[in-house]
């Protein structure tokens, strides 16, 4: 009877290593950062509320649309690095324009803001910008050189 088990072994003999490393490539699509869009949906959420937990409703506001705005507007950009993270990563530098933006506004947007508007608002700034600069770096890291 002839023996037809197969001895488990390395892989890297098989014919098809190749073509099978290539279809795992195209299958993950470069989703290394998978884990990094579920906080940045997260952060725009809460900036965009910000208003209201922190409670500068009434003392900012020029604050609240500001922040409600730009809180959609990350939260917008997270949806797009789920739905389409091959094209969406190029705008990871956007996010940290973003968190720039949100680190200088009290003070540009506001009138005369007090330490717990200035604090929310470079906490949420830097969230941004640190998240905004891992999206970036690990989308340049993936994409393959020409």
């Amino acid at each position: 009877m002839a023996d037809v088990s197969h001895p488990r072994g390395d892989m890297s003999t098989h014919p098809d290593v190749s073509e099978m490393r290539a279809r795992y490539a195209r299958m993950l699509g470069g989703r290394d950062v998978a884990l990094v869009d579920g906080p940045v949906f997260l952060l725009g959420l809460y900036c965009a509320v910000s208003p209201w937990i922190v409670h500068y409703t009434t003392s900012q506001p020029d604050l609240v649309p500001h922040n409600l705005i730009v809180g959609l507007a990350i939260a917008v950009l997270a949806l797009g690095f789920t739905r389409a993270p091959e094209r969406m990563y190029g705008l990871s530098w956007a996010m940290c324009a973003l968190g720039v933006w949100m680190i200088v506004s009290p003070w540009i947007v506001g009138d005369s803001p007090d330490a717990g508007v200035v604090i929310n608002n470079i906490v949420v700034g830097a969230l941004a910008v640190i998240l905004g600069l891992i999206c970036a770096g690990t989308a340049a890291k993936s994409t393959p050189a020409p």
